[in-house]
This record gives structure tokens, C-alpha cells and sequence, in this order.
């Protein structure tokens, strides 16, 4: 039997939210799905849609939580507790609003910086120590505190390009790290797409 990974995109279920910045691990785990192949189905008992892949001779699961954002750890909890998975193979695509848009930056563990999708993760799995892939989608200012709007607001026009090229780096950051290891991801791909 395979060994089974998890991979967690974080955001907001509902047409509403549909492609709005605080999505982008909802868009990085639909690129996922559609590249390995992928359909997702909605598993009520787990709060999440689910979808079976193989990549590289490995069995993944990848799990969008349906619980919005703040609540997102019941999902995941339920998912790698039925499915016997550890955290550390454990991957969670997240925003992160201080990063500038096009920025990645995958760690192996970590505080969530304020990210309440990641604390509410951090919760339930109990452990800092779960690897995380944040994708990053800027401030509108450094000083606005509030950023809210900002976050539920979606990718301007001019965006568009940039977004779909780290989008796209991203799907072989995940690629490098399911096939090779997380130190070998972190290094060829953590950084801004130019």
C-alpha cells in the first residue's frame, strides 16, 4: 500500500470568493488537480472537497476545506487523522499578504503570522511543524493595518500574467517537493517570479 500525502489549499468556499486573493491556494490546488488528473468531490464528513492523484509513483490527496478560512483545521484534522497522515507530509498552499505578489516561500514549519487559516491549523493538527507553501499577494499599502478588503478582493487585470506565472511555479515548487524533498524545493524555488 502507498504512502499517502495530504496537500491542503486554504480559502474561502463559495462563488463569492471565487479567484479573490485570499483563494490562492484554492487556484494552486485546481492547477494541481487538473495537471495530476484529479476530480474533486465533495466528502461532507471531512468539511472538504477531495481529490485522489499519483504523482511520481506517489498517492496524494488534495483537500480543499469548506469550512471558510478561520475554521480551515477541522478539515484538515479530519482528512489526515481518516488517512493516516502525518504533518510533516502535510502540505498547505496558503496567501500571505506580506509577501509581494509573485514572491513563494515554502517552509517546513513555522508560526502563521498572523494567517488564520494557518492558526486554525496549527490547532488541530497540534504542530507548527507541517510544511507550508505561501503564495504571495501584497498589501495595498505597508501601513494599512486593515487589510480585509484587500484580501477578499480579486486579482486586478494588469495582474492577471503574474499571477498565472507564479501559479504556474508553484505547481512545480509542489512537484519538486512530492518527487525530490523539501530542502531541494525551498532552494531552487523560494523567491520572487520575474
Amino acid at each position: 500500500m502507498k504512502t499517502v500525502s495530504l496537500i491542503v489549499g486554504l480559502g474561502n468556499p463559495g462563488r463569492e470568493y471565487r479567484d479573490t486573493r485570499h483563494n490562492a491556494g484554492f487556484m494552486l490546488a485546481d492547477r494541481l488537480a487538473q495537471k495530476w488528473g484529479g476530480s474533486w468531490r465533495v466528502e461532507k464528513k471531512f468539511f472538504a472537497e477531495l481529490a485522489d492523484c499519483e504523482f511520481a509513483g506517489r498517492r496524494f490527496i488534495l483537500c480543499k476545506p469548506q469550512t471558510f478560512m478561520n475554521a480551515s483545521g477541522e478539515a484538515v484534522a479530519k482528512a489526515a487523522t481518516f488517512h493516516r497522515v502525518i504533518p510533516a507530509a502535510t502540505l498547505v498552499l496558503v496567501d500571505d499578504a506580506d509577501l509581494p505578489l509573485g514572491a513563494l516561500r515554502l517552509r517546513g514549519e513555522g508560526s502563521p503570522g498572523g494567517h488564520h487559516g494557518l492558526e486554525s491549523v496549527e490547532q488541530h493538527l497540534g504542530t507548527r511543524e507541517y510544511p507550508r507553501l505561501r503564495v504571495g499577494i501584497a498589501r495595498p499599502q505597508a501601513a494599512v493595518r486593515d487589510i480585509a478588503g484587500h484580501v477578499l478582493g480579486r486579482f486586478q487585470a494588469d495582474e492577471s500574467p503574474l499571477v498565472e506565472k507564479v501559479l504556474a511555479r508553484a505547481v512545480e515548487q509542489v512537484e519538486c517537493w512530492a518527487s525530490e524533498s523539501l530542502a531541494k524545493a525551498m532552494s531552487l524555488y523560494n523567491g520572487t517570479v520575474v
